[in-house]
């Protein structure tokens, strides 16, 4: 869109460049230059941006890097490996195309904000919140007595007549008193360096989440500058909307609002968990809601609770299968009667969509005066409805200077494109344009084109040299409804950034960056905490609103959803699941390469036990037969997506499930899961593919690996025992991990006793090992080598987590304190685990009997109990499923029902 200037070397930069001695590039000429506050003159000489001086607010945020110049652009790229190291931590993506098999793209942040001078605010603060005022007006009249179109002020082909409006709302009130709870507007600095607005986003706009990201992350590269500004403050704002919203539910302050997302593989669903963490809503997809007698409801593991206000991040047509689009399984059935009686606030309500369309911005001048009795204190670029024939007939012969924009949005049924510049075509497709116009002129809006300002971003070239260039910015800013009906604009933004070609979203290779409004000098205040100060908001963690006093026994108890509870249950089997099968790896190539290579009971066991654990594709020749081809084998598995149960593939489900709990987890938590699986999935660790550098891969490099993926592995498992809140949805995290544990333990015994590994001590420690057990047997029993000692440690001891005795104990308890649910189900599922603590190891394997080759008087009792404790875990396990997630049980026992 914009034409880049040459970069400009200040060799002598004088005191308007506060020392800052480095390579940079001025704004294209005849754009205004955030960098100097003022345009670049269109006659321009590549040397006459440096007579130029830096604006006030840059030259205030310059002041403390102003250092030796030798050291100035280390510093600078050591603050900008900081702010990329800090947006992998905290795990912040943006995803256009979400897939599980695909790795997340982080999310791009500049490290230099854009800076707002407190009189530029002023003027962005007054007509964002006229603007506001105008849109809820403009909605109520749509919805209500529709006086608009009808006194010729707005055409009906722009309300009625476009695919947002929603007949089957209208004449309905709005729930609170307000249409509109919240509403971005993007704004764009002309060259006569005024903010212009470019268009307005009211059905489920974007932005809130990573803002704060934005801001946490870059006021602490600049501490010092941040406070010297000083810079307006966000936490208030997030603030302001939840109360607005719980204010004018139909619960008042107690209400229970949720946030509706569509789900993990939506591009943004970072910000919804991020959101819903920070403000303390419930997060929700459309299968966890429904709707009964007119009211909205969560499904959760404690039955069906109320949700009276809903913030949702799906678009309208998707909202309602029953009433909408009926091939939607993003939305609830019933939601709008819900919405109509008055038993829901829904943020916005829904049918604002028609208020986004390009078209309506050239008819806002005209209704501010209709319905405010004011002119428009922010204007909106000039645009051209080209369904009326004086609009059409006047703006056509100047579409090379135009910016052509559909009416109406994608997904519709209405004729819909990607905004095209008239300025870069041709002759020839500058008249096949204006035949497509005439052709259907609804469905196309004109707009004069706008050279964007730029600003200056930190960029580090291939060559590893760095320099301040410039870019093309869009700032998004956002109103929020508070508890009065008013309106609040929240003091900063989200910028967005283009490319050289120009500005382009995010879906399309943009970057963003961080939004520093000053603060008047009478508005300034003094934090104490530095990190408050710094980062103006709330920790990310914590709720913005804190509680009453009245409303903390309210909120002690979590909710947790069937879909959450189901993704918690998995994500604990499928961590338990990788340590497992990678244990078992770790000790097979153990095996195959050490001195007890041709022990035939240890090879039959490793190859009992990877076949039965998926480890091995069907027809691999056992180990006994053929060693290294079962090693190779074994090691190409581990990366084998096609095994259902391979390492891999269950490291990869670990990370699928938390990504649908993502709000539950801290950042380190999520940092863990995509580390250990970065690790684990290394390109250059892969032996699969001959053409790679890794494809001779040794068993000493494989166990190293693994070796580093059980260490995070044993972190992760830290983390989900220590660092989560010990509610029901934990609850079944640990019963999904004890299950898992059980079934694979029992069986590792069966199949070690069956195959006579307790008679050999290479297999005796073999077992040991695959317990995890073996520090644990030398300090208590030394060398004693006895089944006896074996039963003590691994079977029944109270003590020892890896053995069956306190699995199962620890698993009764977990079902036990879930007895308050589905009617006390879990208290017979409890029952139905074996009771190996209190029980003789004697009693287990007899002393006259020291192998079952030479038992005389039946099988071994513990055989029974491990059968026992292999069923009791598949039937706990399908009947918890039935009660909490598919509710196929009773019908007492759904919450679906």
């Amino acid at each position: 869109m914009n034409e880049p200037s040459p970069p400009v070397t200040a060799a002598h930069p004088g005191q308007d460049l506060a020392g800052l001695t480095l390579q940079y590039e001025a704004a294209p000429a005849g754009h205004w230059d955030e960098l100097r506050g003022d345009a670049t003159p269109v006659q321009a000489q590549a040397s006459r941006p440096k007579e130029r001086a830096f604006s006030t607010p840059w030259q205030r945020f310059l002041e403390p890097l102003d250092k030796d110049p030798k050291d100035r652009e280390a510093d600078l790229n050591s603050r900008m490996r900081n702010l990329q190291r800090q947006v992998r931590d905290n795990g912040i993506t943006y995803n256009v195309y979400a897939a599980a098999d695909q790795p997340q793209r982080p999310w791009s942040l500049d490290l230099f904000p854009l800076m707002l001078a407190s009189n530029d605010w002023q003027q962005i603060e007054a007509g964002v919140m006229q603007r506001m005022q105008l849109l809820e007006r403009i909605m109520a009249d749509a919805y209500g007595p529709q006086q608009l179109v009808l006194q010729g002020q707005l055409p009906a082909a722009l309300v009625q007549g476009h695919p947002a409006y929603l007949p089957a709302m209208h004449g309905v009130a709005p729930v609170g008193g307000r249409y509109l709870s919240l509403a971005a507007f993007d704004l764009a600095r002309g060259p006569d360096g005024l903010w212009w607005l470019l268009s307005q986003r009211t059905q489920a706009p974007s932005g809130l989440g990573y803002l704060i990201e934005n801001r946490q992350i870059v006021s602490r590269q600049f501490p010092q500058a941040f406070e010297a500004m000083p810079v307006e403050r966000l936490a208030q704002t997030y603030r302001t909307l939840i109360d607005g919203i719980k204010a004018r539910s139909p619960a008042g302050p107690s209400a229970h609002i949720a946030l509706l997302t569509p789900g993990p593989y939506n591009e943004t669903y970072f910000e919804h968990a991020y959101l819903a963490r920070y403000l303390g809503l419930s997060l929700v997809q459309g299968n966890d809601l429904t709707v009964r007698d007119e009211r909205l409801y969560l499904k959760t593991l404690q039955g069906l609770k109320p949700v009276h206000g809903l913030l949702k991040r799906v678009d309208d047509d998707w909202i309602d299968p029953l009433e909408l689009r009926a091939e939607s399984t993003l939305g609830v059935p019933g939601l709008l009667q819900a919405v109509r009686c008055g038993n829901v606030l829904v943020a916005n309500t829904p049918g604002s969509g028609f208020l986004e369309s390009n078209a309506l911005l050239g008819f806002m001048p005209a209704l501010s005066r209709q319905l405010l009795g004011q002119e428009l204190q922010l204007p909106a670029i000039p645009s051209w409805w080209c369904g009326e024939a004086a609009a059409l007939h006047d703006v056509l012969p100047r579409i090379q200077s135009c910016v052509i924009k559909p009416t109406y949005p994608y997904n519709t049924d209405r004729q819909s494109f990607e905004p095209v510049l008239g300025h870069s075509l041709s002759r020839q497709a500058q008249n096949e344009w204006a035949g497509r116009i005439l052709r259907d002129p609804d469905a196309h809006t004109l707009q004069t084109w706008l050279p964007l300002s730029h600003q200056p971003t930190w960029q580090v070239l291939p060559d590893g040299s760095s320099s301040i260039q410039s870019r093309p910015v869009v700032l998004r800013v956002f109103a929020v409804t508070d508890a009065q009906g008013g309106w609040q604009v929240l003091p900063g933004g989200l910028a967005r950034l283009g490319t050289r070609e120009g500005i382009a979203s995010m879906q399309r290779g943009g970057s963003s960056a961080d939004v520093w409004v000053q603060s008047p000098a009478a508005k300034v205040t003094r934090h104490t905490n530095p990190s408050a100060q710094h980062a103006g908001a709330s920790s990310p963690h914590q709720a913005s609103t804190i509680p009453a006093a009245s409303d903390a026994t309210a909120q002690r108890q979590r909710l947790v959803t069937s879909r959450a509870a189901e993704n918690l249950f998995w994500m604990g089997r499928y961590t338990e699941r990788t340590e497992n099968t990678l244990r078992l790896v770790r000790l097979s190539l153990e095996i195959l390469s050490g001195e007890n290579q041709n022990l035939p009971c240890l090879l039959h066991f490793i190859t009992r036990m990877a076949t039965r654990h998926g480890l091995v594709r069907a027809g691999v020749p056992a180990a006994g037969q053929a060693h290294r081809v079962f090693e190779r084998s074994m090691m190409a598995g581990l990366w084998d997506q096609e095994l259902a149960t391979s390492v891999g593939f269950n490291l990869r489900s670990v990370r699928l499930a938390a990504a649908s709990v993502r709000e539950r987890l801290s950042p380190e938590h999520w940092r863990l899961l995509e580390q250990a699986e970065a690790r684990f999935f290394d390109p250059s660790q892969d032996p699969r593919d001959p053409t790679k550098p890794s494809a001779g891969l040794d068993t000493v490099t494989v166990q190293r690996l693994l070796a580093d993926t059980s260490q995070m592995l044993a972190a992760l498992t830290g983390a989900q025992t220590d660092r989560m809140s010990r509610d029901d949805g934990w609850r079944l995290l640990s019963i999904g991990r004890h299950l898992e544990r059980l079934s694979f333990l029992s069986d590792a015994m069966d199949q070690a006793i069956g195959l006579g590994l307790i008679g050999e001590q290479a297999g005796f420690d073999a077992v040991l090992e695959l317990f995890d057990s073996t520090i644990s047997f030398h300090a208590q029993h030394q060398q004693s080598r006895t089944p006896q000692a074996l039963m003590d440690l691994l079977v029944t001891d109270p003590d020892n987590p890896r053995s069956l005795g306190w699995v199962a104990h620890t698993l009764r308890g977990r079902l036990r304190r879930m007895g308050t649910l589905a009617d006390g189900a879990t208290l017979a599922l409890a029952d139905k685990v074996p009771q190996w603590i209190g029980m003789t190891p004697e009693s287990l394997w007899p002393l006259p009997t020291p192998s079952p080759s030479t038992d005389s008087s039946g099988p071994l009792p513990l055989l029974a109990t491990l059968t026992h404790g292999q069923t009791a875990a598949r039937d706990v396990s399908d009947q918890l499923c039935g009660l909490f997630f598919t509710h196929s049980g009773e019908a007492r026992y759904s919450v679906s029902a």
